[in-house]
């Protein structure tokens, strides 16, 4: 393990190559500290009491769980201290948050605390999702306008996955890199370099309980899948379903895959299930920097320009072959 890279060296290295200031370098240590400190909340589950539900609903009007709210609130308070930031917004807020004392932040966080909140208490995978942005020039950080940029905007996204071991996946815009939590010395240390999606698969993950609501091209693909090698494609696959995105993304990346929450006859009225700033966009941006592809079925992601903190959108990632497939799919209904 000595002769392993930190994620802190890397983040040191880049910054002297790109000649930054470092606090780039700074901003990402705040957001390890918090990842930590959530994986050891998330550890400690029944033991403290942190299991159950928090008696409260999210701006989503979702029912929280107590590690929810636990860990909305490391994020908030780990990530405003270094004044790296110059505001944050968070899936379980409505509003922005504003760091105060961080005038010369110049760096904006969108995150999603607790991914997969729902399989808490079942001792699932479940991770915290984030997206930096560069503050423009001359906007409040008190106003949402400043957070609504496409995710092509992006400066780095990733995620932790709090599963059997802790670990944190990061991309820069220059490829994507996955680092282990050793809890003996309190260090992620690089695992998994360079992960790709390979382009082609025979696995998918979809929720199947909403079936009649899928949309044509979504179900014309499924079935062709389920149909196996006595169908169109020819080959078997199997088909996966966590239901928290991080699980699934990281599966993906390790092993290739297709995930899909795509808009149908349900939540088309809202745009989808997912949000755009806080699951959509910085997902794409790690299965586009590993090779893979992710798309509304009809439009990139990450093109896609926002219109509020909590715009949700339909989402299609993984495969580059099959993502393309979908797509196609979904070109032919027209």
């Amino acid at each position: 393990m000595y002769r392993r890279t930190t994620l802190s060296h890397n983040l040191l290295d880049e910054q002297r190559r790109l000649g930054g200031s470092g606090s780039f370098t700074a901003l990402m240590t705040d957001i390890l500290t918090a990842c930590k400190m959530v994986a050891h909340e998330v550890n400690q589950g029944a033991l403290v009491g942190n299991l159950g539900v928090a008696g409260s609903e999210n701006v989503q009007g979702e029912e929280q769980k107590k590690l929810d709210v636990l860990a909305n609130d490391i994020f908030l308070h780990m990530n405003a201290l270094g004044g790296n930031y110059a505001g944050m917004a968070s899936e379980e807020l409505e509003d922005v948050h504003a760091v105060k004392g961080s005038a010369d932040g110049r760096y904006l966080l969108l995150f999603d605390p607790l991914d997969g909140s729902s399989n808490i208490d079942i001792n699932i995978s479940v991770g915290s999702i984030f997206s930096i942005l560069r503050l423009p020039d001359g906007a409040s950080p008190n106003s949402a306008d400043a957070f609504l940029q496409p995710g092509v905007k992006q400066v780095a996204a990733g995620y932790a996955l709090y599963g059997s071991s802790t670990m944190l996946v990061l991309t820069t815009g220059n490829g994507v890199h996955g680092y282990t939590l050793n809890r003996d010395v309190g260090m992620f240390f690089l695992t998994h370099r360079n992960m790709t999606v390979p382009a082609d698969t025979k696995e998918f993950a979809i929720n199947a309980s909403r079936m009649r609501f899928w949309e044509p091209p979504v179900r014309r693909y499924v079935d062709e899948c389920l149909a196996g090698k006595e169908g169109p494609r020819g080959k078997d696959f199997n088909m996966r379903w966590v239901a928290s995105m991080v699980a699934e993304v990281h599966r993906i990346l390790v092993r290739g895959g297709v995930f899909m929450y795509p808009a149908d006859a349900e939540n088309k009225a809202k745009g989808g299930k997912l949000r755009l700033m806080y699951e959509a966009n910085p997902m794409a941006f790690i299965i586009e920097q590993a090779g893979g592809m992710a798309t509304t079925g009809t439009q990139r992601i990450m093109e896609l320009q926002p219109t509020g903190l909590h715009q949700r959108v339909p989402v299609i990632l993984g495969s580059r072959n099959e993502v393309e497939r979908i797509v196609q799919y979904h070109g032919d209904k027209k």
